[in-house]
């Protein structure tokens, strides 16, 4: 019966592009190349990507624009 092979590091699956899918090359890690690196940049900067915010716009000191403030 021939011995288990254990998974090395350099056998082991590597993760996934997270634009394309393809195995992630450690120089663009997570990504697979330059290009998938660029695109998700675009997208970050093209305000694709986004943090819902659950609350109002508030200004500087934490009121709603719409409060009146005490005189």
């Amino acid at each position: 019966m021939p011995p288990e092979v254990s998974p090395t590091p350099t056998s082991a699956k590597r993760p996934a592009c997270p634009i394309c899918g393809k195995p992630a090359d450690a120089h663009y890690r997570p990504f697979c190349s330059k290009r998938c690196a660029d695109v998700d940049l675009n997208r970050w900067l093209g305000g694709v990507y986004a943090i819902p915010s659950g609350s109002a716009v508030e200004d500087e000191d934490g009121d709603s624009p719409t409060q009146e403030r005490e005189a």
